[in-house]
């Protein structure tokens, strides 16, 4: 490993340092500053020349500030003769803007994928697209990691008993199929309307939830504005507890407080693919995806395959699965 060369921006260093232990390599230094115009200025601390160089950084708040940092040290990598450059972006939040669903609008997903490239990134490895489309985006090699493998080892210490899993929308219903087949367990998912981006409208529970445990399943929490409105909707339907789940906790604004507070919640569990607050939230549990992403860098480093990392996981990540006849 000693070809390889990691650096961080100031998004998320505890998960670069997380990723650095399970890999075995030092988190290399880079020096971020301003000038007195405010510019950014970023110098990279380590050789890169014809090493394969690693650059960690989630999108998110200040995401601008953290974008334009990201760029800057791809550059500045690719500058410096590396044999190829990786981004590894464990939040992409421009997922979300991935379709022009109104006049006059950028396509910001697929821009700042473009952005990415042209600044140097030979490779992208990121986690839980918003929208998996957005892998589309990009002209050069992406490897999607998952976490749900991750959360359903948190919940297979749990008793099970008569509890189903619940996708806020249908557009997750996939994952949270997987998801509930990973844990033998029954699916149901929200009819959701989205009014703006901090206010939805869930009008209905397609499958069985009456009287039963949830465990809602979410690609990521921002204001938390989907799940307590899905969890009315699961009171309404005589839920007893709800455990929710995401991979991306984000929790922005009073979001993680409202979530801890609600009577019917008993537990919230994401990865640390973001920052987590720093308060003592009880009913909070952080798994680390450190691993994970650990083990995918050694793969695309030894030229290894990346899909194999979800075998039994994830079909849409692992082998080619048989097809079967027609209404069988």
């Amino acid at each position: 490993m000693r070809e390889i060369v990691v650096l961080s921006g100031s998004a998320h260093r505890p998960l670069a340092d997380r990723i650095c232990e399970h890999l075995g390599v030092p988190l290399s230094g880079v020096e971020i500053r301003r000038f007195s115009n405010d510019c950014l200025y970023v110098q990279l601390q380590e050789n890169c020349r014809q090493r394969d160089v690693y650059v960690i950084q989630p999108l998110v708040a200040p995401t601008q500030e953290h974008l334009m940092e990201l760029l800057l040290m791809l550059d500045a990598a690719r500058g410096a003769s590396a044999a190829q450059v990786t981004a590894v972006i464990p939040h992409y939040a421009y997922a979300r803007s991935d379709k022009k669903d109104a006049s006059r609008i950028s396509i910001a997903g697929r821009l700042v994928a473009d952005m990415l490239t042209t600044a140097g990134a030979d490779r992208v490895l990121t986690m839980t697209l918003h929208a998996p489309q957005v892998h589309g985006f990009f002209s050069v090699p992406v490897d999607h990691l998952t976490a749900i493998g991750e959360l359903a080892d948190h919940f297979r210490t749990h008793d099970l008993d008569g509890t189903v899993v619940v996708s806020p929308d249908l557009g997750n219903a996939k994952t949270a199929t997987q998801f509930s087949r990973l844990l033998g367990l029954p699916v149901a998912a929200g009819s959701k309307q989205r009014l703006a981006d901090d206010r939805v409208v869930i009008d209905a529970i397609v499958g069985d939830v009456r009287g039963k445990k949830a465990i809602v399943l979410d690609d990521e929490i921002a204001t938390g504005g989907s799940i307590l409105e899905l969890l009315e909707r699961l009171a309404e339907q005589d839920c007893t507890e709800v455990a929710v789940a995401c991979t991306h906790g984000l929790f922005a604004g009073k979001a993680l407080p409202r979530l801890h507070e609600h009577p019917m919640v008993s537990e919230i569990v994401t990865t640390d693919t973001v920052p987590q607050p720093a308060e003592d939230w009880p009913k909070l549990t952080v798994r680390s995806v450190a691993p994970l992403f650990a083990e995918a860098i050694s793969r695309i480093h030894g030229g290894e395959s990346i899909s194999s990392l979800f075998d039994g996981v994830d079909p849409t990540h692992g082998p080619p699965q048989p097809q079967l006849p027609f209404g069988a």
